[in-house]
């Protein structure tokens, strides 16, 4: 009995197609999780939105544009590269520094369509296309006013629908140099001169604008061919070109886009922080994960047009500053790569301890920055030292299969390599830099007082009004002479809230002269004096919670349409400072002990966390929580649904008469 099988039908190839695809992009999901550490999220959200293009581009019409946003060394251009590579598309893969001075200066390099037709990519079949570094390619400048661009402008018609329209103004150069070769030979024969009765020249075009003949009309004929192409014959098929450009438009719609770069206008609290290795990476991290879709259209409208936003479309995937966890995971990862290789070349097992791990992350990261500097600094401080630490071992008669300690000696400078943790074994000491270490160090110890007492009132005054613990306190830092205290951000602010801002800001003044007296006040209180009149004046003068509801400010525009008498507001402004400086004195004053205990503390350990806070409040009676730990969300602080709810059920005790109006807006 024989047996028949069916030979596959084109559904069931389809389907095997398919399911390989699907395979595949979830391989390249979970490989490009173990390589790019700290951005699952981002990887997801990615792999979503190219799904469709990869498994079925057939079903894309247009150009799948996906949009990454994030600060710089978080990963943007590496996730686009190495996925392309994963998907098998690295032979059609083309990156565009949208700076416009990356790539060359050749007609070429000055138009996406001249970067596609140099690629790998061919017309009306899948690709991938990079626009790196696209905020510097902004159409506005800071006044609104139109920007000058001269490369890459067909990019808006890639985006739009992934059309390009032909460029006549090439041909008609072209033409025009058909004509004048024309006009030439006439001149020639009239005048009788030396190419008379000789023969005509063979080629009619130079190679340069037949290439470019060729490829703006598509011809399939030999260059050379096209060259020799009378030029009643080139005129024609410009002249049907012209005719009918629309079938001629080179089809790139099955492209996939990404479009990446930096808002520094979305990440403003954190993108010019370059110089910030003090603050934790967790503060940076929840701050950029409140960012939304609607962030980033605010600050592409600084850069772009309403048109050119537009054709972006809507998927715009934000990258978060990377969090204090996912550091310690690239450094634990560095120091297991470097050592791995010391000991395939040496045969030396060393591995590092975890006050090691802890000071590098205090020196190599500054989490506006990224992942960069943390490269630079690993290396620089940890390279060396393991070739060190191997040539002694190596000088020495230790069993191979011994592994090696590296610690950290008290006094943070020096590596101490251990043969063993017995007391008395043999060790060695490897001087190392850890230079930021030696610049947070406060070492006067006035000055220390100083810093502790001042951002203890300010973190005191916080915990009072707002009910919540800092983020952070810290008085031992690197980035600036002086301390801080970074508060938890508010949704909505209210009337209240800007006057509790204004007595927090004022409370570190007032911590000095409680404990200093009047006249050892420092000048290190000028920014927040700054900062409470600047409030103050915003309270009176814009928001309309003082005497006057008027706007209140300066202008020579006619149409701004503002009370423009700023005198008596500002008497009105140094009054509400006047007060609020009061209660600030009379809240420290009451809370004398917390106070003491917070700058104790400060002095102790020279920072301190919210839990920290909390732990040292506590028995003073003063409780207060951290959402900043829990919600990515700034805060709302006010029981506006209860007051509401209350509000609702009162209305419904006081129904209205017949004929009250409703009221209006």
């Amino acid at each position: 009995m024989h047996t028949h099988t069916s030979p596959r039908g084109p559904r069931e190839g389809l389907r095997d197609t398919l399911a390989q695809r699907q395979q595949r992009i979830e391989q390249a999901r979970l490989q490009l999780k173990t390589e790019l550490i700290g951005i699952d999220d981002v990887i997801d959200r990615v792999m979503e939105a190219v799904r469709a293009w990869y498994v079925l581009p057939q079903l894309c019409n247009r150009p799948v544009i996906v949009c990454l946003w994030g600060l710089t060394g978080t990963g943007k251009t590496q996730l686009t590269r190495r996925l392309a590579q994963l998907l098998g598309f690295y032979d059609r893969f083309v990156e565009v520094q949208m700076d416009g001075f990356s790539n060359g200066a050749g007609f070429r390099s000055s138009t996406i369509s001249g970067m596609l037709e140099n690629s790998g990519i061919h017309e009306g079949e899948p690709g991938i296309l990079v626009l790196d570094e696209f905020q510097r390619f902004r159409t506005i400048d800071r006044k609104g006013d139109d920007a000058k661009v001269e490369r890459y402008q067909d990019v808006w018609a890639l985006l739009s629908d992934g059309r390009l329209p032909p460029p006549l103004s090439a041909l008609g150069a072209i033409e025009r140099k058909l004509a004048e070769a024309g006009y030439e030979a006439e001149r020639e024969e009239d005048e009788g001169n030396e190419r008379a009765g000789k023969k005509p020249y063979r080629y009619r075009l130079d190679a340069w604008d037949a290439q470019e003949l060729k490829r703006m009309l598509k011809l399939k004929e030999p260059l050379v061919e096209i060259m020799q192409w009378p030029t009643e014959q080139v005129h024609a098929l410009v002249a049907r070109f012209q005719q009918s450009s629309q079938a001629w438009e080179t089809d790139y719609s099955q492209l996939l886009v990404f479009v990446c770069g930096n808002l520094d206008e979305m990440y403003q609290e954190t993108a010019q922080r370059v110089q910030d290795c003090d603050t934790d990476a967790d503060i940076f991290h929840r701050l950029t994960q409140r960012l939304s879709l609607i962030d980033v259209k605010r600050a592409l409208g600084e850069r772009f047009k309403p048109e050119q936003i537009a054709r972006l479309g809507n998927e715009h995937v934000i990258y978060p500053s990377l969090s204090k966890s996912t550091y310690e995971r690239l450094i634990r990862d560095l120091c297991t790569r470097y050592t791995q290789e010391v000991f395939a070349q040496t045969g030396v097992q060393l591995v590092p301890e975890q006050d090691v791990l802890d000071e590098l992350y205090a020196n190599a990261v500054f989490p506006a920055q990224g992942t960069r500097p943390l490269f630079s600094s690993v290396h620089a401080i940890l390279s060396a030292n393991l070739v060190k630490a191997a040539l002694w071992v190596l000088e020495r008669d230790f069993e191979r299969t011994q592994v090696f300690a590296i610690a950290l000696d008290p006094g943070k400078r020096h590596l101490v390599v251990k043969a063993s943790a017995a007391p008395d074994a043999p060790q060695t000491r490897l001087a190392v830099n850890f230079e930021l270490n030696r610049i947070k160090q406060r070492a006067n110890a006035d000055f220390r007082a100083l810093l502790a007492v001042h951002e203890a009132g300010h973190g005191l005054m916080y915990c009072l009004l707002f009910g919540q613990a800092p983020q952070e306190i810290k008085i031992n830092l690197a980035s600036f002479e002086g301390g801080y205290n970074s508060y938890v951000g508010l949704k909505v602010i209210t009337r209240q809230n800007l006057l509790d801002r204004i007595c927090v800001s004022l409370a570190g003044r007032v911590a000095e002269s409680l404990v200093f007296g009047d006249m050892a006040c420092t000048t290190g209180a000028e920014h927040d004096y700054r900062q409470a009149t600047e409030v103050a004046s915003r309270y009176v003068r814009l928001h309309g919670f003082g005497e006057r509801i008027s706007h209140t400010d300066v202008t020579v525009d006619m149409d701004n349409h503002v009370n423009t008498d700023i005198a008596p507001s500002n008497a009105a402004i140094e009054s509400l400072l006047q007060t609020q400086y009061d209660r600030a004195r009379s809240l420290l004053s009451g809370h004398h002990a917390a106070l003491s205990a917070l700058v104790q503390a400060l002095l102790s350990h020279g920072m301190l966390a919210p839990d920290d806070v909390r732990g040292l409040l506590r028995p003073h009676h003063i409780t207060v929580g951290h959402a900043g730990q829990t919600t990515h969300d700034a805060l709302v602080l006010e029981p506006y649904a209860r007051k509401l709810a209350e509000f609702g059920g009162d209305a419904r005790n006081h129904p209205r008469h017949e004929g009250e109006p409703l009221g209006c807006l």
